[in-house]
């Protein structure tokens, strides 16, 4: 084995001991199998992300200072993440992906929204996005922005319940939709 094909294999073997350990009921060697085959797609995906940093922020001074500190870019990343396990229905883990990205960040993306490419979240403290909300491809969002969701019983937990932002949205800090 060469070093790639070494880490390859002890990211195969530690998502299928993650998934198996949390439950029985899910396919874990094909959700890991799809999550390596996807991950140029995910990396394309989040190059046009940071892409939109540069495109959208005057103070972006580099890629790296973007990677590093910016904690907008590190919670869609980690969204990204949680989303592909949420989207095949894995039980637990994008949950906790999404609640310790919100205790370091402040920003509260569900995995279950649907979020375009090039999205952008400007400082990002007291961001929230609901689990049914739907984010078009160009967007940009400031600190303290709410995409709150419609006041439903628990009956009614799989009705769209939160906004929808169409293609190319700038929206301001503390708004609520």
């Amino acid at each position: 084995f060469d070093a790639y094909e070494r880490k390859g294999l002890e990211l195969k073997n530690g998502l299928l001991s993650v998934l198996d350990s949390i439950s029985e009921d899910i396919d874990s060697e094909g959700i890991v199998k799809e999550f390596i085959e996807s991950l140029a797609s995910l990396h394309h995906t989040l190059e046009e992300d940071l892409e939109s940093v540069f495109a959208f922020d005057p103070a972006a001074k580099s890629r790296a200072e973007v990677l590093i500190s910016y904690p907008g870019f590190y919670a869609i990343t980690a969204y990204r993440v949680a989303h592909f396990l949420w989207n095949r229905s894995v039980p637990i883990i994008p949950r906790i992906i999404s609640e310790h990205i919100h205790s370091n960040t402040g920003i509260d993306i569900h995995p279950g929204a649907t979020i375009g490419k090039r999205f952008f979240i400007d400082h990002g403290t007291g961001v929230v996005i609901g689990e049914t909300a739907i984010i078009g491809n160009n967007v940009k969002i400031y600190q303290g922005v709410t995409l709150g969701a419609l006041n439903v019983d628990k009956e009614e937990a799989e009705v769209k319940r939160h906004p929808t932002v169409g293609d190319d949205v700038i929206i301001y800090a503390n708004a609520t939709i």
